[in-house]
């Protein structure tokens, strides 16, 4: 095995775990209904470094700001986009009930109907 492949491994096994990053992506993901690859782009990084940063603990509490800023430094990212990934997961994912292996959640009604306000107000005006 690679290390490559062991990355990609140890990164899907990070969506079961709770406060890792992964678990936020896969949350992400599903909310979103978007790639890993699509993910990656919108972080503005390639897949391997998604992976990596998968493995992380996922910033919070009073050092939230501090953390994101050592995370965006680590790996090159835009601080914005990992905020936006982080505060839609903690609005719109689970509520955090400290399930390990909870599965990522299925998206409610409310949820659709802010996720459309959301894409209206981003559509460009005729």
């Amino acid at each position: 095995m690679t290390n490559l492949d062991w990355l990609k491994r140890a990164a899907e096994r990070s969506t079961t775990e709770h406060g890792l990053m992964g678990q936020v992506f896969a949350t992400y993901q599903t909310l979103e209904d978007c790639s890993a690859n699509a993910l990656a782009d919108e972080l503005g990084c390639d897949e391997q470094t998604l992976n990596m940063l998968a493995l992380c603990r996922r910033p919070a509490g009073e050092a939230f700001a501090e953390q994101v800023k050592i995370l965006c430094g680590r790996f090159g990212l835009e601080s914005f986009a990992l905020v936006n990934v982080l505060r839609q997961v903690e609005i719109m994912g689970p509520s955090d009930s400290g399930a390990a292996n909870e599965a990522p959640p299925r998206v409610t009604a409310l949820q659709l109907a802010a996720r459309d306000r959301r894409n209206k107000q981003e559509e460009p005006s005729s």
